[in-house]
């Protein structure tokens, strides 16, 4: 068993000590599927942190989006500083996927800037997963897509003893083969230095260098180095040195790839003839040509992920290898928020495989592209041993699955979840003023939940008008711009916030006492039960908590929302009544500048969802109501709900197409 050393000033409290004692109690019992539903500000994460110290596994934590996945990971860091906790997202500052628009007879090129500190974090991932048992990786859920061959990365890598026999030549070489180059730059990641008998190597994947001396053939010393002084930190008798990039194969790989590929594109070619496809056949023919032209040449082609199935020797439609493959079989998984993290993992192969189809009907690639994908759901499950789902609204989906579900209601605040109210939509308006002002008159703030971007910017306008300080804040405004709205905020620069989604950002507020939800009763993305629950606990970190729903009927959303809250209420104040416990609000300094030097480097995805949308011209109706369905469920784990619902909307009105044409159909 690993020894993870757990740092923190605080106990368990609460109800933390019963869930974390029945969850270990649970991975001891073999259960395969658990689920902690813990409340908002319950400590959910120290819950985790914990269990992974008592059951001392290789752990894995998914989180929806790169956002709530950094925050999860400084919080581990700072848990863990003596373990290592690595970071895994997609490496991508930009994204512009390949495609091919047929009735524009439009070819988009793939175009991507790679974030190098992230590939660098990726490829310390691998290196931690390969050499410590004590590994704790917080990722995105990208991780369930291709990677490098794990045996590629352990085979690749080359063992440096003080005593043994080696040509430094061969060393210089044996680095190169796996994706360091030779510089004269001070320590650049990823490049080695030879300078007569010395060699200094700065791998990717740690701050160090390494410096080998070598007396004739034999290493005579190794010393790990500082990266910019050259400064000796410590002396080493031996020494692992891994790839330097995450797709690196061997010369016997890549021939009998090229010899795999050149028997897959003669076969397409002659399918596409045969279709009368002459025009395809010679651009397939041409594209493929010349990427093996790069291999042979290069080891290296654009778009090399495309051809992986051949240098993974997978047979077609076989499951690529990723993150998970870098894991010992009995680790441990946790699924953070997982009520939007499963559907996005549900979603993100037909997504995917929607978008390559063009691609490979007009010979731009070849079939196998198909393959350079993610996990198939069930794929996905097959690879998974112990997980605890992880969520204030866990889905059906954990709760049928789960062999135990674990409550965290009690937050060591002793706060309770707030009191929800409704009131009916005549004279909303006039009581909203009045609620706020009793807000402001505390020195708190209050944010105000609408529809659309049109109703958040005249009703903050009107607000103004009235003396109310008050903001609007919505999809428009980019991450830096969402940022500053929410400075103003807590430093009590405005009143009131007005938007569409005010969970995005998935900061703590606890200035904000009220939040007040405009048409709570239109059913559907933005007002089900799920939203309506994470939307009342925005208010649950400030002890004068309340929510007005203004609304002319109770929904099922609605009813079910409100009565989970009154339940979890119920248990916190009884809870409270017998120890004593006085809640006070959570005095947090503002800690938002930390959060917008993360946003500055947010990825930049230029897939909006009228690109989403255009996407129909080239696709069946099937294949476009897929990618919808991944499109709505990423949306919706960074928290775009307007994106989400736009999407979902589209959905609806392709699902009649398809039930209309089947219909006519079954008439003929």
């Amino acid at each position: 068993m690993a020894k993870f050393i757990l740092v923190s000033e605080y106990e368990p409290t609460g109800d933390q000590p019963q869930a974390i004692e029945k969850l270990v109690e649970g991975l001891k019992k073999r259960y395969r599927f658990q689920t902690l539903l813990g409340v908002t500000g319950s400590g959910k994460t120290f819950t985790m942190a914990n269990v992974i110290r008592e059951i001392g596994k290789p752990t894995l934590i998914l989180s929806p989006n790169k956002t709530l996945a950094a925050q999860l990971y400084s919080e581990f860091k700072s848990f863990f500083p003596y373990n290592r906790v690595e970071f895994f997202i997609s490496y991508y500052d930009y994204y512009q996927p390949e495609a091919y628009l047929p009735k524009k007879d439009l070819y988009i090129e793939k175009d991507a800037k790679i974030n190098d500190v992230i590939a660098r974090m990726r490829m310390s991932t691998y290196e931690a997963l390969k050499t410590r048992d004590d590994t704790i990786v917080v990722a995105s859920v990208s991780a369930i897509y291709n990677c490098g061959d794990p045996e590629d990365f352990e085979k690749l890598n080359i063992r440096i003893e003080v005593g043994k026999e080696m040509d430094i030549i061969f060393l210089a070489r044996h680095l190169a083969r796996i994706g360091y180059k030779r510089t004269e730059a001070v320590g650049p990641e990823g490049t080695f230095n030879l300078k007569g008998d010395v060699i200094e190597i700065y791998p990717t994947y740690t701050d160090d260098g390494f410096r080998i001396e070598f007396f004739g053939d034999e290493i005579d010393a190794i010393y790990r180095i500082d990266r910019m002084n050259k400064t000796v930190k410590e002396e080493l008798d031996r020494l692992w040195i891994y790839p330097a990039k995450e797709f690196i194969t061997t010369d016997e790989k890549i021939k009998m790839a090229i010899e795999s590929i050149l028997e897959e594109m003669e076969e397409r070619i002659r399918e596409l003839k045969a279709q009368g496809k002459e025009i395809e056949a010679q651009r397939l023919e041409r594209r493929t040509l010349n990427d093996i032209e790069l291999l042979e040449t290069m080891g290296y082609c654009p778009g090399i992920e495309n051809y992986s199935r051949h240098f993974d020797r997978r047979a077609p439609g076989e499951p690529p290898y990723t993150l998970l493959d870098y894991f010992p079989d009995n680790f441990l998984l946790f699924i953070d928020e997982s009520h939007l993290s499963i559907p996005q993992l549900r979603a993100m192969y037909n997504g995917d495989h929607s978008r390559k189809k063009s691609l490979v009907e007009y010979g731009f690639r070849l079939p196998s592209a198909f393959d350079n994908r993610p996990l198939k759901f069930e794929e996905f499950m097959e690879r998974i041993k112990q997980v605890i789902f992880v969520s204030a609204t866990p889905g059906d989906f954990e709760l049928s699955l789960s062999e135990q579900v674990v409550e965290q209601i009690i937050r060591p605040t002793g706060l309770v979840d707030p009191e929800v109210v409704v009131y009916p939509t005549e004279g909303q308006i006039d009581r909203l003023i009045m609620e706020i002002k009793k807000v402001k008159e505390r020195g708190e703030r209050a944010m105000v939940i609408v529809l659309t971007k049109k109703m958040a910017e005249k009703l903050a306008e009107y607000l103004v008008d009235l003396g109310i300080k008050a903001i609007y804040i919505h999809s428009e405004l980019d991450a830096i711009e969402r940022v500053e709205v929410l400075k103003k905020l807590r430093r009590g620069d405005v009143d009131a916030v007005v938007g569409i989604n005010l969970l995005r950002e998935g900061l703590d507020l606890p200035e904000v006492s009220l939040v007040a939800i405009m048409d709570a009763d239109v059913e559907g993305f933005l007002r089900s039960e799920t939203t309506l629950i994470q939307i009342i606990g925005r208010v649950a970190r400030n002890v004068n908590g309340k929510v007005i729903m203004f609304a002319d009927k109770i929904t099922p959303s609605m009813k079910r929302a409100i009565d989970e809250t009154n339940r979890r209420r119920k248990i916190q104040i009884e809870y409270n009544r017998k120890r004593g416990i006085v809640p006070k609000t959570i005095v947090k300094p503002m800690q938002l500048e930390v959060f917008e030097e993360f946003m500055k480097k947010e990825e930049k995805y230029p897939e909006t969802v009228e690109t989403v949308f255009e996407l129909r011209e080239t696709l069946t109706l099937e294949e476009y109501l897929a990618t919808l369905e991944e499109e709505m469920f990423k949306a919706a784990s960074e928290l775009r709900y307007e994106d989400a619902a736009l999407i979902r909307d589209e959905m609806f009105r392709v699902r009649e197409e398809i039930k209309k044409s089947r219909r006519e159909k079954s008439h003929l």
